[in-house]
């Protein structure tokens, strides 16, 4: 297909979602500006689809299956069809599966709704091939829907249920019938939050990134193919029509399937820059974030970034240029940007005040929105689930990966963009630092030049250096980026061979979530060094903070160096953290630090260093206070730990007692309360009790390391918690010995 009919195709489409017959015409009036023939052409399609529509027209139903799509374009293979004239309704039953009414179609399909007879009965949706499209392009994209769909097994993409031909040979398959609309709709009519939508689009993420681990690429991702269900009083966001899905693995049909290099497949406002380039370049995963970050940015300001309707009225060139070349509006801005009555009635769907909005999306959003929309595909996530990531950690408050352009990003951006005026200044700066130069070289030559000859050899060396050291920068962020793709995909041992040899980067999240995962999958498998490996690297790139995750890694980390017998590098370690903690008021870090630096015994310097932590922590336990009982019975826990180092056994019994009345259902934290409490024991003289309760607390670890450990803490405990309480049964048995 010639990029004229593709064009026209796309006109037709916009021109027919057009109801208004007057917006109708002035929107042909805008579009073909005095091409009498190319008018002609579409006010005939028109004419034809008129009476189409008319036939089998959707009733109001709550069911909302997706608004016309832009069809693939692609080339006919000149394959005889059906003849037109023969409507569906003359065959109102295709297999096991009656029709009971039209709901939607796209450029090649239409989607009916359907009750299956045999064996169940049940209400579908099934998707059939238009009469006179069935082509060998459009039947190989087809049977690439059917086969994608088949591959999928997620909560938020709509099922395949069956497949078949008509007695005709016109392909079909049936999918699960989901009732909803489209999510925006869904957001606007519902005044959903951003935070409501943030959480929709989280799920969307996930479902993508399922699509992605399957091989394949949606590259239509856009509002009418995500339809709100909901199950149980909740909303369930549904992703639908993978009719232009790509395979990144194998392929999904044995037919031809082929696209053009000079055509480009998706619907204009929701299209990567990489799908609207003539070059050829492959479109892989990243296009798929490219259209989420679209869909991000009008579930959050209600607009696109580019106008659908004047992308296509602009013509093939100017559509691909303002992809490749313009930039959009931060979405702050854009709200910022809005008449007053516009911007209060775009608030009102969000459920929030002008204002608000507006500063809600300042800041982590607008980077995030413009991560995702990064021009240079390589700047974007790398996945759907790194998206979704950013997105939970802004919602959890947490420090986001995504970062504004840096000035110098910006000024190359610049100069893109002004090609001609920099190339005129650059050439005239030229011309005056080569003649100023000269100058001096004539000026300073006899008394300068070996003193030039020896800065020159030694810039050259510099020069090499710092060749080398980009080079092997460049390997290793290549390597981390691998894993990290790796990683989302479950595969563990290939991630952690990419990562085994190289050093340490430099401070990032998304680096620090990859070596964590790795270090908690040794872990877990009691691979005890390795697992000290990844976990040092991770606390070494960590961005430290003064709340629950980098204290968390602590803990994954200091347990291992007594573990592997490396007494020395724990006791450097337990300073260190004490070093940083030592003036935090949250009794979160400082529980968790106690903790930590009491799993081996303790001189009287890091008892009196923690006592202004254990002082934190008691306070926030007092009589009145709302905390969470797991996380009160671990703050009571270590207290009880801190008390007995410093030889108070009255006061570590009373925060044990605390403790063993909140330890139900986390066999972890109770076994570490029975050693402890064995400890105390045997200090008090009461050995036979001591030994029976260490007996059972190393029958219990045993069982538990013969099962294997979790990765998370679940109803079993975190596995570092197992390998804690192991450390502290050690040094019980070896206490009852001495004695």
């Amino acid at each position: 297909m010639t990029e004229q009919k593709q064009i026209e195709k796309a006109l037709f489409e916009a021109a027919r979602d057009l109801e208004d017959p007057s917006a109708r015409t002035a929107f042909l009036d805008q579009v073909c500006n005095g091409n009498v023939a190319l008018r002609s052409r579409l006010e005939k399609l028109l004419a034809v689809q008129a009476p189409a529509e008319k036939f089998f027209s959707v009733s109001p139903v709550s069911t909302v299956l997706p608004e016309p799509v832009s069809p693939p374009l692609a080339s006919p293979s000149g394959r005889p069809s059906e003849s037109v004239g023969v409507p569906e309704a003359a065959q109102p039953v295709i297999g096991p599966y009656k029709l009971l009414e039209r709901l939607g179609e796209g450029g090649c399909g239409v989607v009916y709704l359907a009750e299956q007879q045999k064996p169940i009965r049940r209400r579908v949706a099934l998707k059939i091939i238009r009469l006179g499209m069935d082509t060998e392009n459009v039947i190989a994209r087809f049977d690439a829907e059917r086969q994608a769909l088949a591959l999928m097994d997620h909560p938020n993409i709509a099922h395949a249920l069956d497949a078949g031909t008509t007695d005709s040979g016109r392909p079909y398959f049936v999918m699960e019938l989901v009732q909803g609309v489209k999510i925006t709709d869904y957001c606007n009519q519902n005044h959903l939050s951003t935070c409501q939508r943030l959480d929709l689009f989280i799920q969307i993420c996930h479902a993508i990134q399922h699509a992605h681990q399957k091989g394949v690429i949606h590259r239509d991702i856009k509002p009418s193919n995500i339809l709100v269900t909901t199950h149980d009083g909740q909303p369930v966001p549904k992703v639908i029509d993978f009719g232009i899905a790509k395979a990144t693995e194998g392929r999904l049909t044995d037919n031809t399937l082929y696209t053009p290099q000079a055509h480009f497949i998706g619907t204009p406002a929701y299209m990567s820059p990489e799908q609207a380039q003539i070059s050829g370049l492959d479109v892989d995963t990243r296009s798929d974030i490219y259209s989420l970050g679209v869909l991000l940015y009008e579930l959050l300001t209600g607009q696109t970034p580019f106008d659908s309707k004047k992308l296509i009225a602009s013509g093939l060139d100017e559509l691909r240029r303002t992809l490749l070349e313009r930039e959009p509006q931060l979405p702050s801005t854009l709200l910022t940007s809005l008449g007053n009555t516009e911007l209060t009635s775009v608030a009102a769907r969000y459920h929030a005040e002008p204002p608000l909005l507006i500063s809600s999306l300042r800041g982590d959003l607008d980077c995030i929105v413009m991560k995702a929309l990064e021009k240079d595909r390589r700047r974007r996530y790398e996945t759907a689930n790194g998206l979704a990531m950013d997105v939970q950690r802004h919602l959890n408050n947490e420090p986001v990966i995504a970062r504004q352009p840096s000035n110098i990003y910006r000024f190359q951006k610049l100069v893109r963009r002004n090609k001609v005026t920099f190339v005129a200044v650059a050439a005239v700066a030229l011309a005056l630092f080569a003649g100023l130069g000269l100058s001096t070289w004539l000026f300073l030559q006899e008394r300068e030049a070996r003193q030039r000859a020896v800065d020159a050899e030694q810039q050259q060396i510099h020069l090499r250096e710092e060749a080398d050291r980009l080079r092997h920068d460049a390997e290793n962020r290549q390597k981390l980026t691998q894993a990290t793709v790796l990683l989302s995909r479950d595969k563990m041992e290939e991630a952690d061979q990419l990562v085994a040899d190289i050093p340490a980067p430099e401070p990032n999240l998304e680096y620090a979530d990859l070596f964590r995962q790795l270090g908690d999958w040794h872990g877990t498998h009691a691979r005890w060094k390795p697992a000290a490996d990844r976990l040092a690297i991770l606390v070494r790139i960590n961005q430290p903070d003064d709340w629950d995750i980098t204290t968390l890694d602590d803990l994954r980390y200091g347990p291992l160096l007594i573990e592997l017998g490396d007494l020395k590098g724990y006791e450097q370690f337990r300073k260190s953290v004490i070093a940083h903690y030592q003036n935090t008021t949250n009794p979160l870090p400082a529980e968790r630090v106690i903790k930590l630096s009491l799993l081996a015994p303790a001189d009287s310097q890091v008892l009196t260093a923690l006592q202004p932590l254990a002082e934190i922590a008691s306070n926030s336990l007092a009589i009145g206070t709302n905390v969470d009982p797991s996380l009160a019975a671990w703050r009571s826990f270590s207290l009880a730990l801190f008390a007995y180092r410093c030889g108070d056994y009255a006061g570590a019994k009373h925060w044990y007692t605390r403790s063993i009345a909140l330890s139900v259902g986390n066999p972890s934290r109770a076994v570490n309360l029975q050693i402890l409490q064995a400890m105390m024991y045997n200090r008090l003289g009461k050995k036979e009790i001591a030994a029976a309760e260490l007996a059972s607390a190393r029958n219990t670890i045993s069982t538990q390391f013969n099962h294997g450990l979790e990765v998370g803490a679940g109803g079993e405990g975190f596995w570092f918690d197992w390998v804690f309480a192991r450390t502290l049964l050690d040094e019980a048995i070896t206490d009852m010995h001495r004695d």
